[in-house]
């Protein structure tokens, strides 16, 4: 009897080992194919958008196509019936599980091509986690799973896309999670995420597409009085952060409610444009990863920050496409090389702090923001990150700029409130 008994729990045994080995092996080859599928679209993005940007910079006549490409915009996507689609509906299809429509992938990125020629002030991660999106919740279908495996081959996919642009495969994959749901981690999803992710990394550095990283000029030790500096700078950041979510928010409703009509919509938007960027220079025109890299050396002039904040809100609002991660990132670097010298923190620096602050209070993910200040700047200054992280993270509030994601914790106590991002 004792040896039978031992034969059948080493039959449990060996099934529930089977069983693991079977559903790792399923989410390596699934992540693994998203991830090369989404690290070879990502790169071709990636090119596109730098050789427009580059284009750009050499025929300053551009600016002024701004109206016929925001013309042609808004009927790209009426034509294909993608009107109203962004990232926020990437993460509603992930809670609910929607379709995410595949014909998505070449419009945003066509259009976020024509936004970035023309010198429309957008990043790269909204069309990013699109496409990405789009390619994993195929993919799912394609390899036939269920509903919720088809959530987490979507979320692959975000990973796997935002991975080959910033060359942060780590921040890519935790950024993909906890975007989704403030205060739950899917835990389940990271070797899927963090592999498809890894994939398109490696995908990414076969085109030879340097990954993003920024050196800071000026270390700063850690000390008790250099912790309350970098408090101070973790808390005015919370506040640009909200400024940043609001803005863009507001300016997006008040214009479709004046505006209803998309063309005039687009049209009024590109004049404006036109009209800012002669008055104040190219500076905040496209990504604008020049000015992050001047204010990592400690340039950065104190309006910088409030006028991008100003020219994201009008273009993403009157129609143009792209995302607010990078503007988040030229947001916080120059809000915080400027700040920070006043607080008595090295420029570059200050930069650096100011860049994972606002990107953290702008998207609430406190892991991916701390994770992203190492793969971006290195672990030395790992405790700093941290503490402006979390001080920026509580700080901001329910605020977010992607109005779909889930705040399911509260930020003040340990207890469900179950609201969206406002």
């Amino acid at each position: 009897m004792r040896l039978q008994a031992l034969m059948a729990l080493c039959r449990r045994k060996a099934k529930s080992a089977s069983n693991y080995g079977r559903v790792f092996l399923k989410w390596a080859v699934i992540a693994v194919c998203i991830g090369a599928v989404g690290g070879l679209v990502g790169s071709a993005f990636h090119l596109s958008v730098n050789f427009v940007t580059d284009l750009r910079g050499e025929q300053s006549w551009l600016l002024w196509l701004m109206p016929v490409s925001g013309l042609v915009i808004v009927w790209l996507y009426r034509a294909t019936r993608m009107e109203g689609k962004g990232t926020n509906d990437v993460i509603h299809s992930i809670h609910f599980g929607e379709k995410v429509p595949l014909m998505l992938t070449p419009v945003i990125f066509l259009a976020t091509v024509l936004t970035h020629l023309v010198g429309g002030s957008a990043g790269r991660e909204g069309a990013a986690l699109q496409i990405g999106g789009s390619i994993g919740w195929h993919a799912g279908k394609l390899f036939r799973q269920d509903e919720r495996d088809i959530r987490v081959a979507t979320m692959c996919g975000m990973s796997a896309v935002f991975a080959a642009l910033f060359g942060t495969p780590l921040t890519a994959a935790v950024f993909a999670l906890e975007v989704l749901t403030v205060g739950v981690f899917y835990y389940m999803a990271f070797i899927p995420c963090l592999m498809a992710s890894i994939t398109a990394y490696g995908v990414s550095l076969l085109f030879l597409l340097p990954p993003t990283r920024f050196a800071i000029l000026e270390g700063f030790a850690l000390s008790p009085l250099g912790i309350l500096r970098v408090v101070a700078l973790a808390v005015l950041c919370a506040l640009v952060s909200i400024v940043f979510c609001v803005s863009m928010h507001k300016t997006e409703k008040l214009l479709q409610r004046r505006l209803p009509n998309a063309y005039l919509r687009i049209l009024l938007g590109s004049a404006v444009l036109i009209a800012l960027t002669l008055l104040c220079g190219t500076n905040y025109s496209g990504a604008g990863t020049d000015m992050i890299v001047r204010a990592m050396g400690g340039a950065a002039e104190p309006w910088d920050w409030l006028l991008k904040i100003i020219f994201t809100a009008v273009t993403i609002g009157c129609g143009f496409k792209g995302g607010e991660i990078i503007p988040s990132f030229f947001i916080g670097a120059t809000f915080g090389c400027f700040m920070g010298s006043l607080l008595g923190i090295p420029a570059s620096f200050g930069a650096a702090i100011g860049l994972v602050a606002v990107f953290c209070g702008a998207v609430n993910c406190p892991i991916a923001a701390i994770i992203l200040g190492v793969e971006l700047f290195g672990a030395r200054e790992l405790s700093y990150f941290a503490i402006a992280c979390g001080v920026s993270y509580m700080l901001s509030g329910y605020y977010g700029i992607y109005q779909s994601q889930e705040i399911r914790y509260s930020k003040l106590k340990p207890e469900k409130i179950e609201i969206h991002a406002k």
